[in-house]
């Protein structure tokens, strides 16, 4: 691990400042992942800000009918939390799939969608890796790629999203709240995160500075969700496929609905236009495999990972069949 200076801060507004005139510094709040990657040498900071003085460790309700998650609240604390079991239970199914007991307990709703690709290549230094190095080569193209993406890749980068939580919050239509070097924002969950393209070392839309306050629910809620997540182990692994699925039913046939997939693309992936193609449809599975496959239409394997797609197509099938015959009971 390489020395840096290390500051507290207690506001959101002196974290930002902090961070002008260095373009090395990070923020740590839980620091599950970030200290993986610094003891890897992956990220070398200058400078660590710790956040956790920071007043953002609570979830309230919004005026809206909405729940605001603060983004120092932990993933335990937040997917036992009874309005969000209640109303929310995507997302609580979400992060109960993820990680450890102990990873829950420390990681928070700020850090989660900053974690970054558990590629094997990128971890490792001696390989090339256009995440890590820009411009030196994408190894897991020719490689071992057995966990790497089949939507919206590169020539440049196959690396896949890897959190649990963020599959959720996209298929739920959450919104981030920032503030900056620039002041505040508000934006989609589905805007945070990027495809690779020629940029794969930029993971999100995020500016240097800017730190995530708070995430926002919607008011509304589903009757009818599940998550997902196929890996290669039951427990403490990463999705090779995951599902969120969000049903309402009116009548007998699908009024709304929401899928998003984790596992396969360099962010979580949702094809609203494919959605809309089974709203007014009945819950049967001839519509969900049509549907499948209308979202991996453009899927492309790379070898070793090219048993995702129909990995994938049938794993929709299987959440979208669960979650239209179970509603929940709040």
């Amino acid at each position: 691990m390489n020395k840096f200076s290390y500051q507290r801060a207690d506001s959101a507004n002196a974290a930002v400042s902090a961070v002008a005139g260095n373009d090395n510094t990070k923020f740590v709040a839980g620091g599950t992942n970030l200290f993986d990657l610094m003891k890897e040498k992956v990220e070398t900071p200058d400078h660590i800000i710790d956040i956790n003085k920071l007043d953002l460790a609570k979830i309230e309700p919004l005026p809206n009918g909405g729940l605001r998650l603060g983004a120092l609240v932990t993933n335990a604390d937040t997917a036992w939390n009874s309005e969000v079991e209640s109303n929310y239970p995507l997302l609580s199914q979400a992060i109960l799939a993820g990680a450890s007991p102990q990873l829950r307990n420390m990681a928070t709703n700020g850090g989660n969608p900053l974690q970054r690709t558990r590629c094997y290549y990128f971890y490792d230094l001696t390989t090339p890796c256009n995440k890590r190095e820009p411009g030196t080569g994408c190894s897991a193209l020719d490689g071992f790629n057995r966990i790497h993406a089949i939507l919206g890749t590169s020539d440049e980068c196959i690396a896949t999203h890897p959190s649990d939580m963020c599959v959720a919050l996209t298929a739920l239509d959450a919104k981030v709240n920032i503030t900056g070097l620039k002041g505040d924002r508000t934006i989609d969950f589905a805007d945070l995160h990027r495809l690779p393209g020629n940029t794969p070392e930029l993971d999100n839309n995020l500016e240097y500075g800017d730190l995530i306050t708070s995430i926002d629910l919607p008011a509304e809620h589903f009757s009818n969700v599940t998550y997902l997540k196929l890996r290669d182990r039951q427990s403490y692994a990463f999705a090779l496929v995951s599902v969120a699925v969000a049903i309402e039913l009116d009548a007998g046939v699908i009024s709304d609905v929401r899928v998003a997939l984790g596992g396969v693309a360099h962010k979580p992936w949702r094809d609203k236009a494919a959605e809309a193609m089974l709203k007014g449809q009945a819950p049967l599975k001839e519509n969900f495999e049509k549907f499948a496959g209308t979202v991996l239409q453009d899927a492309i394997g790379y070898g070793h990972n090219t048993f995702k797609i129909e990995l994938a197509k049938r794993a929709i099938v299987r959440a979208l069949s669960t979650a239209a015959e179970t509603a929940v009971v709040a």
